[in-house]
Formats: C-alpha cells, sequence, structure tokens
C-alpha cells in the first residue's frame, strides 16, 4: 500500500468513524489450499479511538466492524469484488455486522449502477489533496447505512 493511500484510509478514520483502526488486516490467512486476503483497513468502532496492529489477537464474536477496501483514483470491478467479499469473510470469522466501506477517488459510472444489488457497500470519495474531507456517493439503492448482518446474507440473485 502506498503512502497516498495509507492517508487516504487513515483520513477516513479520523473524520468519519470513531474507533480503533487497524491496517493491512489480515482477513484471511494462507495456506496450503488458499492464497491470505487482507483489509486495507478494519474500524472497531466500540472500541477507544487508536491505533491497533494486526498482530494484536481481536476477537471478532458478534462485533460491530467497518471494513475498507481503497483503490487511488477511480473505482473499479476489483475493488468492487473486495468490497463484497471482505465483508462476507469477517462475518464468517464471527464478527456481528460488518459496514463495507469502498474507499476511492472517482466513481466509474459504468460500475456505480452495479452497486444497487449490493446496498450494503458504501461508497466514499476522499479529496486526493486533503484525505480527511471524504464524501459519501449517493446512488439508487443505497439510501440508508446498511450493514450485513450475521444472521442474514442477502441473495442478491432472487
Amino acid at each position: 500500500m502506498s503512502k497516498r493511500q495509507a492517508a487516504m484510509i487513515e483520513g477516513f478514520w479520523q473524520s468519519q468513524a470513531r474507533g480503533t483502526f487497524i491496517r493491512n488486516y489480515p482477513l484471511v490467512v494462507r495456506s496450503p489450499d488458499r492464497a491470505s486476503r487482507r483489509a486495507d483497513g478494519l474500524i472497531l468502532p466500540d472500541e477507544p479511538h487508536r491505533r491497533g496492529h494486526w498482530k494484536k489477537s481481536f476477537d471478532l464474536g458478534r462485533r460491530r466492524v467497518i471494513v475498507i477496501q481503497s483503490k487511488m483514483g477511480r473505482m473499479g470491478m476489483s475493488v468492487m469484488g473486495r468490497a463484497l467479499f471482505s465483508a462476507r469473510l469477517l462475518l464468517g470469522a464471527g464478527a456481528g455486522s460488518v459496514r463495507s466501506i469502498l474507499l476511492c477517488q472517482r466513481v466509474d459510472a459504468a460500475l456505480l449502477p452495479l452497486l444497487k444489488l449490493f446496498p450494503e457497500i458504501e461508497i466514499w470519495l476522499s479529496d486526493p489533496t486533503d484525505p480527511e474531507n471524504c464524501v459519501r456517493v449517493e446512488y439508487p439503492g443505497n439510501g440508508h447505512e446498511q450493514t450485513y448482518q450475521r444472521t442474514e446474507l442477502p441473495n442478491p440473485w432472487l
């Protein structure tokens, strides 16, 4: 992760969310049958406002979690997939609820309507000159802040 991308993620944390912030949180640990997967940032909103480290053990059992996946520049399909599946991986690890943040600097007009099927993903734009200046993108289908709940994973194909 570049220094500019790290500043963008930390800017979101400082201006839009309170709690313990962990950069490069491991979602999946590498083993012979799987690759490692990391979230660019993880925030535990019910914990004190401070920096944490992923090496310190955090029990996610039934906790509220905010997961951040980011991309410098324009959002793309890769970061959209990371935002979607990161939340599902965290629920599988025991989190009680997950807000999934896709943080970028510009939207893509061709891709934005596709997120209507996934209202739990929040799109936020970070100002390239002021990383703490973040604005939520409103689009049809994401009217209110939504989270994945452990008891209900949406099936967008129904």
